[in-house]
This record gives structure tokens, C-alpha cells and sequence, in this order.
């Protein structure tokens, strides 16, 4: 929980209307000190954001900057060992990481503006 009198930053990652089903766009957040990278999906129609690492090894999603999706756009693919992530929910359906789940990073819209914060819970292995 945010101490007391401390508010809790905000960054604006996006645009509403700038991504299509099946687009993502990384972004960077400052945590605790530290940068920790996100990523913004669209997936029929709704936003989702998680923070870029996997649930297996922590190393980043993707190979090919900002790609995360499968072909067919339905689901969410780690490019180093191909655990596979429900987009909706984050949840490792397939891989070495089944049962697992993206850290989720909270997001607020304000108007035609996207906002994301830092996520409460932090991975064992470094977010």
C-alpha cells in the first residue's frame, strides 16, 4: 500500500483508439526506484496491461520489439520458450509456466488519455 500523504504516480502510456485488437505497445514505468517495462495490448476490444516479463524465467516477452501475439492474435507468446498467456487474464494456459499469471499493471482512462501505475506486488525475480 502507498504510505500515507504519499500519492502514488501515474504515467501516460497511450492514446484511447491507438491500438486495434491484436496491437501492443511496450511502455516503461518507474517502480520503487527502479524502470520496469510494460506492455499495453488491445484484445477484442479492451485494454489489458502487464509487465513485460515472463513468468518462467523473468526475461522479457518479446524477440522482435513490441511483439507479443500469436499469428492468429489469441494469445500472448513468450518468443524465448513459448509459454503461452491467456490476453484477458495473463494466465500461462501452455508452457513452463502454466497456473502462472502476468503481473497485471493497473490502468486508469481519463478522457481520450490511458494512464498506467506501478503494480502492489513485486516478481521474486527482480518484478
Amino acid at each position: 500500500m502507498t504510505p500515507a500523504g504519499k500519492r502514488k504516480t501515474r504515467t501516460l502510456v497511450a492514446q484511447v483508439g491507438e491500438l486495434a485488437h491484436g496491437e501492443s505497445k511496450k511502455f516503461t514505468l518507474r517502480c520503487g526506484g527502479a524502470n520496469v517495462e510494460a506492455l499495453l495490448i488491445n484484445y477484442e476490444g479492451a485494454l489489458h496491461a502487464y509487465l513485460n516479463r515472463c513468468r518462467h524465467i523473468g526475461i522479457s516477452l518479446d524477440w522482435v520489439d513490441n511483439q507479443f501475439f500469436s499469428e492468429d492474435k489469441r494469445f500472448l507468446i513468450c518468443a524465448n520458450h513459448g509459454a503461452t498467456y491467456e490476453p484477458k487474464t495473463g494466465e500461462c494456459v501452455w508452457g513452463p509456466c502454466a497456473g502462472a499469471s502476468l503481473q497485471d499493471v493497473p490502468l486508469e482512462i481519463e478522457g481520450r488519455k490511458i494512464f498506467a501505475r506501478c503494480p502492489e506486488v513485486r516478481f521474486e525475480n527482480g518484478f
